[in-house]
């Protein structure tokens, strides 16, 4: 596997380059141009400044999290097709500073959900929490109001889409899950052709979380639905980012069975683990696997066995020693999930190694 770690660029993030430098194994780092709002063009001077920046410390920019997917495209509005051809230039632009992997998602609205960006653990850290009855029973506007309180931008709550989310709402009253997968159907037939030129791979990441909020539609949340993903198409562009965490919140998604059936499509993974409660909450936890839900263990033993070697990153860790960071996004409890996942795999490796002696 090889390990990335998100950086949201220079004055975006607490985290530094040097810092992210100190992470021993991590040979890339997942970016985007954040200030670029969905449908608009990423242009080669911007995706340049980015490569220089990363040169210094010797990243690559394998990665792209995320190249957002305006709500046109989602809709299916006669405007989409300026907004995907948009998508392209960006991509080809991407392309021109090594991009390899474009995450991707077809959520409606938006791209995470969560009550509560600071629910304390028992050890005193604080995680991102979802509480499902605060969510069945409280207004957006509310949410929106409540995540939008972090000092740091917060990817899939940008100020652009939460100004007309009255209308976004609106518009999705006449699209249901069978509209949206025709709709995602549209986009991937436009823009694959030129992910394959660019030697792209298109990596769809799972709803968060796996199931409809605000009786929004939502369709990539299981392992059939992500059989159904796939085989929309055999281009080799076509494939998929997987999030333990956001298919672990619903417990009947077996993630080590699914990347198993999968991995040859897995172009991109997120490891995380949750702990999720028979009410239907669930509460992010550290990457070691007793902590939560998820069998972490077993799933970087899915893709040892597979011979992965595509990009890893830890996803959301806790918020530790008072690190003042984007919530999900700090620095340290990152830093211990990475050799988490790296002892994980060194110990498989071993094993191999000495079960072949």
């Amino acid at each position: 596997m090889r390990m990335t770690f998100r950086w949201y660029g220079e004055d975006n993030d607490s985290v530094s380059l040097d810092q992210i430098k100190q992470i021993p194994g991590v040979e890339g780092v997942v970016w985007a141009l954040h200030h670029r709002p969905a449908g608009e063009v990423w242009t080669e001077e911007e995706v340049r400044e980015v490569k220089r920046q990363a040169d210094e410390y010797g990243f690559n920019l394998d990665v792209v999290e995320s190249i957002n997917v305006h709500e046109d495209i989602k809709l299916g509005k006669p405007t989409r097709d300026e907004y995907i051809e948009n998508y392209k230039a960006s991509l080809r632009n991407v392309a021109k500073v090594g991009a390899k992997v474009v995450c991707f998602n077809f959520m409606p609205v938006f791209d995470w959900t969560r009550t509560d960006l600071y629910k304390e653990l028992e050890d005193g850290s604080t995680v991102l929490f979802y509480e499902k009855s605060k969510v069945d029973n409280m207004n957006p506007n509310d949410l929106i109001k409540q995540t939008t309180e972090s000092e740091f931008t917060m990817p899939g709550w940008e100020p652009e889409r939460l100004a007309t989310i009255e209308e976004s709402f609106k518009d999705y009253e006449k699209v249901d899950e069978e509209q949206l997968w025709k709709n995602l159907e549209h986009f991937l037939n436009e823009i694959l052709p030129v992910a394959e030129e660019e030697d792209i791979k298109m990596a769809i990441h799972p709803d968060d979380p796996p199931w409809s909020v605000f009786d929004l539609p939502r369709i990539i949340n299981s392992e059939k639905a992500i059989e159904r993903y796939l085989s929309i198409s055999d281009s080799p562009a076509h494939c998929l980012t997987l999030c333990t965490g956001s298919l672990g919140a619903n417990t009947e998604n077996d993630i080590p069975k699914i990347i198993r059936r999968f991995a040859d499509r897995v172009a991109f993974a997120h490891i995380r683990n949750v702990r999720v409660y028979d009410n239907g909450d669930f509460i992010e936890t550290s990457h070691r696997t007793k902590d939560g839900s998820v069998p972490i263990d077993d799933v970087v033993k899915a893709y040892h066995e597979a011979g992965f070697d595509g990009y890893v990153r830890p996803d959301h860790g806790r918020h530790l020693w008072n690190e003042n960071c984007r919530p999900g996004y700090g620095l340290y409890d990152r830093a211990l999930g990475i050799m988490y996942l790296w002892g994980l795999w060194d110990a498989y490796e071993l094993n191999n190694k000495k079960g072949a002696e």
